[in-house]
């Protein structure tokens, strides 16, 4: 992907592995800066130890209110506000029917999946209406527009997801932008969960991220309330 002409503001979450990860790397690349979070400790430093100082990584479980206020709250404090938001930090459940899914599981994934979504939203998007710009993009997915056996769980809070952000693009003012985003079937560990080995038949997130890193830049206001 070509350098960027002008730096661009990013937060993606999730950002330790698969898509997050083939994301924040590919916007440095760009030129961008990123500020990413994740769970993982060791993972988080890795990143932090090779980009150095002008992006910004930490340890962050979305799932969990306080731990999101206050990493939005040290950034915005002396930080430019985010031109790019990217909610796409997600879990999937083992494959099991419905009925067989633990309970513990089933709320896990709504912490993360649709819980954790409304907190990032919560604590960075009023800097960005107040700034009368951006772009709020949360990751749905093929199982947020159709549903297949096994995965309830993670269909629940895709489709979640959809009606969140369709809502939320009515109540943004002009300028500003929230998209739902499917990115398709990507080789990743989630995958594996659900598709194991042959998940493999499937375009890494290094491949992906070389057609879709380019389509997240050029959301503009234009695009608010859609699916893409």
């Amino acid at each position: 992907m070509p350098k960027a002409s002008s730096n661009r503001i990013i937060v993606v979450t999730g950002a330790t592995k698969g898509l997050g990860r083939a994301m924040a790397e590919a916007f440095i690349a760009a030129g961008h800066t990123v500020y990413g979070c994740g769970r993982s400790q060791q993972a988080i430093q890795a990143l932090a130890d090779q980009y150095g100082a002008a992006h910004d990584f930490a340890v962050v479980d979305v799932g969990d209110a306080n731990q999101v206020a206050a990493w939005a709250g040290r950034l915005l404090a002396d930080h430019p506000v985010p031109d790019l938001l990217i909610n796409n930090a997600a879990l999937i459940n083992q494959p099991a029917p419905l009925w067989q899914v633990p309970a513990e599981e089933f709320a896990a994934l709504m912490q993360v999946n649709v819980v954790g979504l409304y907190h990032v939203i919560r604590h960075w998007a009023p800097a960005m209406i107040d700034a009368g710009r951006g772009v709020i993009v949360n990751f749905s997915s093929g199982w947020g527009r159709s549903t297949s056996p096994d995965v309830a769980p993670y269909c629940t809070t895709k489709w979640a997801v959809e009606g969140l952000t369709s809502a939320l693009a009515q109540e943004l003012p002009r300028g500003m932008a929230a998209v739902a985003y499917s990115p398709g079937v990507i080789d990743t560990e989630m995958l594996r969960t659900c598709f194991g080995e042959s998940a493999g038949q499937h375009e890494t997130p290094d491949v992906w991220v070389r057609t879709h890193a380019p389509k997240l830049l050029a959301l503009t206001a234009r695009d608010n309330g859609r699916s893409l």
